[in-house]
């Protein structure tokens, strides 16, 4: 199966809603269509840092989705591009989309001058672990949250 990855567009609407839910859905978390209507804002805000890729078959269909953003990163003094969702609809793994998406996101930091590009993943995310094990290294570092 071929693909195309592009940046959202407004006509990509039904298919990333759809997307982005399914990977709601992976993850366990309730998302309303009021929240899928503040990040879709926020993507197609030039003011605002969010921005997305979109994976299509050659049909339109949409296969797999990427939001990133820059960061700040102090003591490099740099700015780092930060994954925040990576998805593909499970009839399209293991066509390699996942690699394509991040190496979309990498393509934009070499651009801009991002000195890296970093994300997180559940520790039982296996079979994402192991695309994320091909493409980059895994740091020592933990996630702690402070819930607000």
């Amino acid at each position: 199966m071929s693909f195309r990855i592009l940046p959202l567009a407004p006509e990509h609407r039904a298919e990333w809603e759809r997307l982005y839910q399914g990977y709601a859905t992976f993850y366990r978390v309730t998302q309303t269509p009021e929240m899928r209507e503040k990040v879709w804002g926020w993507i197609h805000d030039p003011a605002h840092e969010v921005k997305a890729f979109i994976a299509l078959s050659p049909e339109g269909k949409g296969l797999g989705i990427a939001h990133y953003r820059p960061f700040a990163r102090p003591l490099s003094a740099s700015t780092g591009g930060f994954l925040d969702d990576l998805f593909v609809d499970a009839e399209a793994r293991g066509l390699k989309l996942a690699d394509a998406l991040i190496g979309a996101v990498a393509e934009v930091g070499r651009q801009k001058g991002w000195s890296i590009i970093r994300w997180i993943t559940a520790e039982d995310n296996y079979r994402a672990r192991a695309v994320y094990d091909r493409v980059a290294a895994l740091t020592p570092w933990k996630t702690y949250d402070i819930k607000l």
